[in-house]
């Protein structure tokens, strides 16, 4: 088995969502033994955001610069692991209610039309294989759940869980520690219930 360890928070050893991540992948190590972990930090060791030679040598135009070439490369990288991985795990926190940058160039890398989705006479259709499964680790300072007064704002996980579906993944788990801003209470309670909802993975 092979999982796939995304963190894109930056800050570094500060990070919720980086230590929710960790746990979800300790936690999924000691389930399945012997498992093949990939680790990626997309904040430390970012690719380029897409550009349009880019898409130039997508389409097959000749590119010459190395630093292009290099980040290309990364991001077909990128794809392999993710159409390898059994399991995903992506540590997500929340910046101006949707996911960092650095996570959305990631998935610009892997959300490629006859990749691993197409377009058909019915519409979109995922191609990744439907016995993935994916954590998301999400951190967000305040609380946007559904009922709360701002829950029109979370464009985060809603999105990272609609991407991932429309790529063909329907098993999507949540860990969310949110309110982390509003008070050192509010913050280790919300942690606390993290953990034990990592604790009680059980596949």
């Amino acid at each position: 088995m092979k999982l796939l360890h995304l963190d894109s928070s930056v800050l570094g050893a500060y990070s919720v969502s980086r230590q929710l991540s960790s746990e979800i992948v300790a936690r999924e190590v000691a389930l399945h033994p012997g498992i093949n972990v990939v680790y990626r930090d997309l904040a430390a060791d970012p690719v380029l955001h897409l550009s349009g030679t880019h898409l130039a040598a997508w389409q097959g135009s000749v590119i010459e610069d190395p630093a292009l070439i290099a980040d290309l490369e990364k991001g077909g990288n990128y794809m392999e692991e993710l159409i390898a991985a059994d399991i995903v795990v992506i540590g997500a926190p929340m910046y101006n209610f949707s996911i960092p940058t650095q996570l959305k160039a990631w998935i610009d890398r892997v959300a490629v039309a006859g990749k691993t989705f197409r377009y058909g006479p019915n519409g979109p259709e995922g191609l990744l294989s439907k016995n993935k499964k994916v954590f998301i680790a999400a951190s967000r300072g305040s609380i946007y759940a559904a009922g709360s007064p701002a829950a029109s704002l979370e464009h985060h996980d809603s999105y990272l869980a609609g991407l991932l579906s429309f790529l063909g993944i329907s098993d999507i788990t949540v860990v969310r520690a949110e309110g982390l801003a509003s008070s050192p209470e509010s913050k280790e309670a919300a942690i606390s219930q993290a953990l034990k909802d990592i604790a009680a993975i059980v596949a």
